[in-house]
C-alpha cells in the first residue's frame, strides 16, 4: 500500500464520520415535523443536538480540505462538475446553521415556526444530495480527455443516482430518530421509537435494493454497467469485499430496528451508526482504486492520476497523526459532558406560555 491509498483511505474515514455524526442531526431535523405535537416538543428534539451539530458539521469541512490537499484532480473535478448540487448543499446547511441560532431569539409562534421549515429542508436537502453525488461517483460520469465533467445536472438525476439519495435520506431519518429516543423520556421517547419502527421498513427495502445494486455495478453484469459500457475505470478490489460490508451493514440495521423495538436505544444507536458507516465504506470499496470514473472511456480518474506528490502526502500524514485523535478525543469529551436525557420539563414554562 502506498502513501496515497493511505489518503484514500482517511478520506473515506472523514465521510465515514461525517455521515455518522451529522447523519443523525439531519434525521432530527426530518424528524421534527413527525414527532414533535407542539413548540415545546420541538425545542427539546434541537435542544439534543445543540451542543454538537456544529462539532459534527466541521467534519465536512475537513473531508473537504483533506480532499483538496491529498486529491486536487478529485477536488477540480468534483467540485465543478457537481457544482449545482454541492451549492444547494452548502445553502441548505446555512439555512439549517442559522435557523438553529436565531429560531429562539423572538418567542413568537410564526417566527419559530418559518425557522422550523429551514430546519426541516435543511435536513431533507442535504441528505437527498449527498447520496445522489456519492451514487453519481461510485457509477461514473461523463468526462473529457481534461478530466472535466462535461455531463448536465439531468445525467446526475440517473436511477441509481436517485436511490442513493432516497436510501440515505431514510438511514438518517431512522439514525435521527434512534437519537432523540437515546437523548429525550417521555412521550418524545415513545413516538420517536415509534418512528423508527414505522420507517423501518421502507428503510430496509431501500437500503437492500441500493446494495445490491451497488454489488451488481460491481460486477459490470448490469444492464448500465461501466465496464459494459468501455468506461475509463481501473480494476477495484475484490467482489467479496464488497458483499461482506454490505451484508455487514444490513445485518446492523435490521439489529438497529430490533433494539430500538426492545427499548436498548444506546446499543441500537451504535448499530445505526455502524450501518452508515459501512455502507459508505461499501461505496468507497466499489470505487477504489478510481476516485471518478468516467463513462465516455476518457478522463477517467484514479488515486494514482488525482493525488499530489509523495512528499506533500507525507508531510500532511504527520500532521494527521498528530491532530486526527486530538479532534476525536475532544469531541468525545463533548458528548460526555451533555449525556443526558430531556425532557420537556428542561423549557422554562415561563418561554413555553409566551411562545404560545
Amino acid at each position: 500500500m502506498d502513501i496515497a491509498q493511505i489518503w484514500f483511505i482517511l478520506v473515506a474515514f472523514f465521510f465515514v464520520g461525517y455521515f455518522v455524526l451529522d447523519g443523525f442531526d439531519f434525521g432530527v431535523g426530518m424528524a421534527l415535523p413527525l414527532i414533535g405535537k407542539d413548540d415545546t416538543d420541538r425545542r427539546v428534539m434541537i435542544n439534543t443536538i445543540g451542543p454538537v451539530w456544529d462539532l459534527n458539521e466541521t467534519w465536512v469541512i475537513v473531508a473537504g480540505a483533506v480532499l483538496f490537499a491529498a486529491f486536487p484532480e478529485w477536488y477540480a473535478s468534483l467540485f465543478s462538475g457537481f457544482y449545482l448540487p454541492l451549492l444547494l448543499i452548502l445553502l441548505a446547511l446555512i439555512a439549517r446553521g442559522v435557523s438553529f441560532e436565531y429560531r429562539h431569539q423572538r418567542k413568537h409562534r410564526q417566527w419559530a415556526q418559518n425557522f422550523d421549515r429551514m430546519i426541516i429542508i435543511g435536513s431533507v436537502l442535504p441528505a437527498f444530495l449527498w447520496g445522489v453525488a456519492f451514487a453519481n461517483v461510485v457509477r461514473g460520469v461523463p468526462m473529457d480527455e481534461n478530466h472535466n465533467v462535461v455531463g448536465s445536472l439531468f445525467d446526475l438525476l440517473n436511477p441509481y443516482a436517485l436511490l442513493g439519495g432516497v436510501t440515505l435520506t431514510l438511514l438518517c431519518l431512522v439514525h435521527g430518530a434512534i437519537f432523540i429516543a437515546l437523548k429525550t423520556d417521555g412521550q418524545i421517547r415513545i413516538r420517536a421509537r415509534r418512528l423508527v419502527l414505522q420507517a423501518a421498513v421502507p428503510t430496509v427495502i431501500a437500503a437492500a435494493w441500493f446494495l445490491l445494486w451497488t454489488i451488481w455495478l460491481h460486477t459490470g453484469y448490469a444492464p448500465d454497467a461501466l465496464q459494459a459500457a468501455g468506461s475509463d475505470r481501473a480494476p477495484g478490489v475484490g467482489l467479496v469485499w464488497v458483499i461482506l460490508t454490505a451484508a455487514a451493514a444490513a445485518v446492523c440495521l435490521l439489529a438497529a430496528v430490533a433494539l430500538t423495538w426492545r427499548g436498548k436505544e444506546g446499543t441500537a444507536f451504535t448499530a445505526m451508526a455502524a450501518t452508515i458507516g459501512l455502507a459508505v465504506v461499501t461505496l468507497f470499496l466499489s470505487l477504489f482504486p478510481n476516485v471518478l470514473p468516467s463513462t465516455t472511456g476518457v478522463g477517467g480518474l484514479t488515486i494514482a492520476n488525482a493525488s499530489s506528490s509523495d512528499y506533500t502526502l507525507g508531510v500532511m500524514l504527520w500532521v494527521a497523526i498528530i491532530m486526527t485523535p486530538l479532534v476525536i478525543g475532544y469531541q468525545g469529551w463533548t458528548y460526555w459532558v451533555f449525556r443526558r436525557r430531556l425532557t420537556r420539563d428542561h423549557i422554562p414554562a415561563a418561554e413555553t406560555a409566551e411562545a404560545a
